[in-house]
Formats: structure tokens, sequence, C-alpha cells
């Protein structure tokens, strides 16, 4: 097992970093998703790779959900005991890479989840359903607005027309 989960190391950082939109955090979820899947036994007739990223994404919903708690408790200091965690986030030099995460980030969660697993990771619109727990017919939908959201994200003003 931990061969197989060092194989897909590079594909399940890409799809940590397209969640997260930092390498720093994304390297964080990575990490915290391989000690799950190593602290737990692989269900039984389960892909490894499904199940990693299905843990991946699992691991995300809840750092996600903290980030709510701390974020809420920065707003309203006067409900924590004083103790406030500033979040961190690295920036992309390179210009194209900033546009391209920023309209990645503009992209509703779900939309970002499908994109990243299939036009990112090459992953068959079959599995991102099955990882994902959706309908096949979701998956193809959700891609189909990501891909329109992004083109019209990424698209320089000047050549949009007004229609």
């Amino acid at each position: 097992m931990h061969q197989e989960i060092t194989e897909i190391l590079p594909r399940l950082r890409r799809f940590a970093y397209s969640l997260t939109g930092s390498m720093a955090d994304a390297d964080d979820l990575l990490q915290n998703t391989v000690e799950r899947l190593l602290a737990r036994t692989v269900p039984e007739d389960v892909d490894l790779t499904k199940w990693a990223f299905r843990v991946c994404r699992n691991v995300w919903i809840d750092e996600c959900r903290a980030r709510k708690v701390r974020r809420d408790a920065a707003e309203h200091p006067e409900l924590t005991d004083g103790q406030v965690v500033d979040g961190e986030r690295q920036a992309t030099k390179e210009i194209e890479w900033n546009r391209v995460d920023a309209a990645m980030s503009a992209l509703p969660e779900d939309q970002r989840q499908i994109i990243s697993l299939v036009a990112i990771q090459g992953m068959p619109y079959k599995i991102v359903a099955e990882i994902l727990d959706v309908p096949k017919g979701t998956v193809m939908s959700r891609l189909a607005r990501a891909r329109a959201a992004l083109s019209e994200a990424l698209t320089p003003v000047t050549m949009r027309t007004d229609s």
C-alpha cells in the first residue's frame, strides 16, 4: 500500500493545490491526507486511488469548516479566549498563474473539484463521479459550466464582445 500511495502522491498534490490555491496549504492538505490514509485500513473492494482522492476531499472539507470557525472567532474576538489565528496565503509570482489561480478560485467548489479531477488530473468522468459520489451527468454539466466560467474569466477584456 505504501508503494501505491507513493505513486499517486504527485496527482494528489496537484488536486490538493487545486482545492486550496496555495502550495503551502496544498502540502499541508497532502500531509494530512497521507496521514489519514496510513492510519486507516483501505475498505475492501475499493480502488486506492479513488479512495485517496475522496479522503483528500473530505480532509479539505473538514479544514474549510475549521477555517470558518477560526474566521468567525477572528471577527468576534469577544467570543474567544483571546487567541486569534491569522491565515497566511502564498502568492504565485507569475502573472498568468495568478490569473488562472484567481479564475479557479472564483469557481464554486463543486466546479473547481470537477475541473481539477478531469482537466488537471485527467480522470475519466465515471471515476470522478465515483470519487465525488455524484451521477456522471452531474460531472459533465459541472465541467461544462466550469470550463465556460474559466474561459470567460481568462479572456482579455479587449477581446470580449458585447452581445
